[in-house]
């Protein structure tokens, strides 16, 4: 590996990182006003409830202090302190980042192999019918909302059919062994990890298939069917493989818009997630629970693009070189 590329790559990844985190404490500590005021709205607090939760929320410091404070904090692990839960803002995230990682995480596996191996179905068979039915199927899917798919599912296997659960991660009052919760919350988890994966496979199918039949006009390939290679090691060695840049580039940008869209998810299925917790909270402007969701987000989006950048230098020579 290319030394001074991975450390320009981790240069720009902390700047990033670095940005990113002075934003997140601008976007809430300056742009929401008081959380004070929006407390004392209900007309309860006196002028010394107002004081003693001012000096709670490390409001009665200047504003460059409380940067400092915030960033010292952070690198604690201290997020703050959630208005609604009255509980740390770790605390409430440690209890729904476990029930996203296993929605999205079972999502994004499916997606990324079945998008894959329809877009190399259809472009090993392209302008077939084959190709078309995958093409247009693909299109249909990935022009509809996340939240829209879902409620169609709901609708079809929940109230029409009755086959799967509708909502939450677990049936309430269930009282079965570990492997009977197991396969409940299995259950519970076909439906919104569908609805992701319907969504974003298509995506995935279209751009594979499209960079794949790019790829297989060029030379190489011409003169590898013409040696009498099979069309298999063509196909899935060759053609895939010279592909993949796009794949790769379609995948760390499918790590923000899933996360983006698990919100959606999350609220339809009332999937106990980080989704589902972003969405109270801006009901009830919890803003160090959003603060703390929305730099979880931003550090696995810009983790995902620097891991997209150094697999980008193992596959392309052309990146190796620079």
């Amino acid at each position: 590996m290319n030394a001074r590329y991975f450390v320009r790559k981790l240069s720009t990844l902390v700047v990033t990182l670095f940005l990113t985190v002075s934003f997140n404490f601008l976007l809430f500590h300056v742009l929401p006003g008081s959380p004070v005021q929006l407390l004392a709205r209900s007309g309860h607090y006196d002028a010394a409830a107002k004081a003693s939760l001012t000096k709670l929320f490390g409001l009665n410091h200047g504003l460059l202090t409380q940067y400092f404070i915030y960033l010292k904090n952070m690198v604690q692990g201290d997020l703050g302190f959630s208005y609604t839960y009255r509980k740390p803002v770790t605390t409430v995230l440690g209890a729904a980042v476990g029930n996203t990682v296993l929605l999205v995480g079972t999502a994004t596996a499916i997606t990324v192999f079945i998008g894959i191996w329809l877009g190399v179905k259809a472009a090993s068979r392209a302008n077939s019918l084959t190709d078309t039915a995958i093409t247009v199927t693909s299109l249909t899917l990935w022009s509809m909302p996340d939240f829209f798919t879902g409620m169609i599912l709901i609708f079809a296997a929940g109230v029409w059919t009755h086959v799967l659960p509708i909502s939450g991660i677990e049936t309430p009052g269930l009282t079965v062994g570990w492997l009977g919760h197991l396969l409940d919350i299995a259950k519970h988890l076909i439906l919104p990890a569908l609805t992701l994966m319907l969504v974003n496979a298509a995506e995935f199918s279209l751009i594979t298939r499209n960079a794949m039949v790019d790829v297989m006009v060029d030379d190489y390939m011409v003169t590898a069917r013409a040696k009498g290679v099979a069309k298999k090691v063509i196909v899935w060695h060759h053609a895939l493989r010279n592909a993949l840049l796009p794949i790769v580039t379609a995948t760390a940008l499918y790590v923000g818009m899933v996360l983006g869209g698990a919100i959606q998810v999350e609220t339809v299925f009332s999937w106990p997630g980080m989704g589902l917790l972003i969405y109270n909270s801006v009901e009830q402007r919890d803003y160090p629970v959003l603060e703390g969701c929305f730099l979880l987000f931003a550090i696995a989006v810009i983790a995902t693009n620097f891991i997209s950048d150094i697999l980008y230098q193992v596959l392309d020579a052309r990146v190796r070189n620079n």
